[in-house]
C-alpha cells in the first residue's frame, strides 16, 4: 500500500522513511548497531527525528514505507498515485539507503512526466549512487539536491544541484539562493526553487535549539 505524506510546509506530497535508520551517510564514525556513533553536523538537529515524527501515526507509514517499496509493483502503483501530483518531494524524513530504491525511484520519475520531482540526498557520499542520481538529474521533471554536512554555509563541490545550512541570512553568499521559509512561518508558501535545477545552491537557514547549540560549537571550533 502506497503512503504519501502530505508535507503541509511545502504543500505537497511525500514519500518518507524513518530518519537515521535509512540514512547511511548521516552517521561519520561508529555504527547505529552499535549504538555508539557521530552524526553529521547538518543531522544532528534532523527536525524528523523529534516533535511530531515521534508520535505513532507518523511513524507508522515510514516504518510500513521501508518493505512496502520492494513489492514487485510498487513502481506501477506510485505512477498510478502520482497521477494528480504536479510536485513531489522524496524524503521528508529519511533517505534513499538502497540502490535498488534509487532504480526503482528513478522509474517512477521517468513514467510522471507531469510531475515535478524534487529528491535530497546524501547518498552522494557513495560512489555506486552517481550513475542513477545523475540519471535522475538528466529527466527535465527532476532537480535531484544534494545535501551538504555543513551547518556553517559549506559547499558542495558539484556540477549537481545542492543544499547546505548557513547559522543566520548574513552567511549567504553569491553562490547561494536563500530559503525564505525562515521569515515565512517555517513554510514554502508559492516558492518552487527547491524543485528548480536551475537554482545550483539553495542555503536554508538553521532553526531547532538543538541545531543552535551544535553551531555554536562549530563557531568555536573554527574561531
Amino acid at each position: 500500500m502506497i503512503h504519501i505524506s502530505q508535507t503541509q510546509k511545502i504543500r505537497a506530497g511525500s514519500w518518507s522513511l524513518e530518519a537515521l535508520l535509512t540514512c547511511p551517510a548521516a552517521i561519520i564514525s561508529g555504527s547505529l548497531k552499535s549504538g555508539k556513533y557521530e552524526l553529521a553536523d547538518a543531522c544532528k538537529g534532523c527536525y524528523a527525528l523529534g516533535g511530531n515524527y515521534r508520535y505513532p501515526n507518523v511513524k507508522a507509514p515510514r516504518i510500513a514505507n521501508r518493505q512496502d517499496w520492494k513489492r514487485d509493483d510498487w513502481v506501477d502503483d506510485m505512477v498510478e498515485e502520482l497521477d494528480s501530483h504536479r510536485y513531489f518531494r522524496w524524503f521528508d524524513s529519511g533517505d534513499c539507503y538502497d540502490l535498488r530504491l534509487a532504480k526503482k525511484i528513478l522509474a517512477v520519475m521517468a513514467a510522471t512526466p507531469h510531475c515535478r520531482h524534487w529528491f535530497p540526498t546524501r547518498q552522494h557520499k557513495f560512489p555506486k549512487f552517481m550513475k542513477v542520481l545523475n540519471n535522475m538529474e538528466s529527466l527535465t521533471n527532476v532537480a535531484v539536491r544534494l545535501s551538504s554536512d555543513s551547518v556553517l554555509g559549506g559547499i558542495l563541490t558539484t556540477s549537481l544541484p545542492n543544499t547546505t545550512i548557513i547559522p543566520t541570512p548574513e552567511y549567504l553568499t553569491p553562490e547561494m539562493s536563500l530559503c525564505n521559509a525562515w521569515a515565512n512561518d517555517g513554510k514554502c508558501g508559492k516558492c518552487r526553487d527547491c524543485w528548480d535545477s536551475d537554482i545550483k545552491t539553495i542555503a536554508y537557514v538553521a532553526h531547532g535549539r538543538t541545531m543552535t547549540k551544535v553551531i555554536k560549537i562549530k563557531l568555536l571550533e573554527v574561531a
